[in-house]
């Protein structure tokens, strides 16, 4: 069983998805996006939105880490709340460098650093406004 994020991003799917896979650096293999056009949804998206991302899923080894869309303007969804995505870096080096890219533009809510549970431990909201928790044991 795998359990999926599946982010809405308001029309910015395509640009938030190649900034996670700069981000996240050699854990992602695949970028795959699904536009509207020439899908069985091509009709239904609204003018100007053939080229919006109906689907798409971005991942590592075949398998995918998160699974996102455009959504629909007519249906636009809020920042979510509640929740984190969180990345286990396997080094020190790659959770400070991967917590300073998704940092880029966004806002630091815990600044990464050792912590009692962990040698480094950051918080922070990206500037797609997905709160990500950076962690490496």
């Amino acid at each position: 069983m795998a359990l999926l994020p599946y982010i809405y991003f308001n029309g910015s799917c395509e640009e938030a998805l190649s900034f996670y896979a700069a981000c996240l650096g050699g854990g992602v293999g695949f970028l795959e996006l699904h536009r509207f056009a020439g899908s069985p949804m091509a009709a239904n998206a609204p003018a100007g939105w053939d080229q919006k991302i109906m689907h798409a899923s971005l991942g590592s080894e075949g398998q995918p880490l998160m699974l996102a869309s455009d959504g629909m303007p007519d249906m636009p969804s809020e920042a979510p709340r509640g929740f984190s995505l969180a990345f286990a870096a396997p080094t020190v080096e790659e959770a400070e460098r991967v917590f300073a890219d998704l940092a880029e533009g966004g806002r630091i809510e815990m600044p990464i650093g050792p912590t009692f549970f962990a040698a480094r431990f950051g918080m922070l909201t990206d500037r797609y406004g997905i709160a990500w928790m950076v962690n490496c044991d």
